[in-house]
């Protein structure tokens, strides 16, 4: 009879050692995030329709576009300072760079949130909506996060972005849950 060979994992490089623990730190973050702030803001009141929860939820989503628009912002005044005031010459500081993919992300990840945002404002009861703000809130912390980490190194990004892939994944499949069993 032969020995069974023992599978053997290779080990991690550095690169990814740091995004492993980074992208854990801001999984584990946005949890207690969301959990502290639910159980910490009021709960709202005047809500009883969808409609109201919808609109509860568009407001909501208005706060958290303010990453994005302060990033829209600083590509803007960036690149109006610089050479890069003409995107078709490439003269984009390695910054300017950044801020552009930062920027690009935090869009489609804005997209997400509103859509996953809109949904569970759907599903929550109306004396659980402050769960929509705690998201808005770590939401608006983790795309700082993303932005400044990216800034600092581009593997110092994976908290921040996984924080927010997450918590957009997490809306997401509450939801699903909902309409499923519900």
């Amino acid at each position: 009879m032969r020995r069974a060979a023992l599978v053997q994992c290779p080990q991690m490089r550095r690169e990814q050692k740091i995004v492993a623990i980074g992208a854990a730190s801001g999984v584990t973050g946005m949890a207690l995030g969301v959990w502290l702030l639910s159980s910490l803001l009021p709960v709202p009141t005047g809500i009883e329709t969808t409609a109201d929860r919808i609109v509860y939820a568009l407001r909501v989503n208005l706060v958290a576009l303010l990453p994005f628009f302060v990033m829209i912002i600083s590509v803007a005044n960036s690149r109006f300072l610089s050479d890069a005031i003409d995107p078709t010459l490439a003269a984009e500081t390695a910054a300017q760079v950044i801020d552009g993919r930062v920027t690009d992300n935090t869009l489609q990840q804005n997209f997400v949130f509103a859509v996953a945002s809109l949904a569970l404002s759907t599903v929550l009861s109306p004396g659980r909506l402050q769960v929509l703000w705690a998201c808005a809130i770590v939401f608006m912390v983790a795309r700082l996060v993303f932005w400044f980490g990216y800034r600092k190194h581009p593997l110092f990004r994976a908290p921040g972005m996984s924080a927010t892939a997450y918590l957009n994944l997490g809306m997401i499949l509450y939801v699903l849950y909902c309409l499923l069993f519900s």
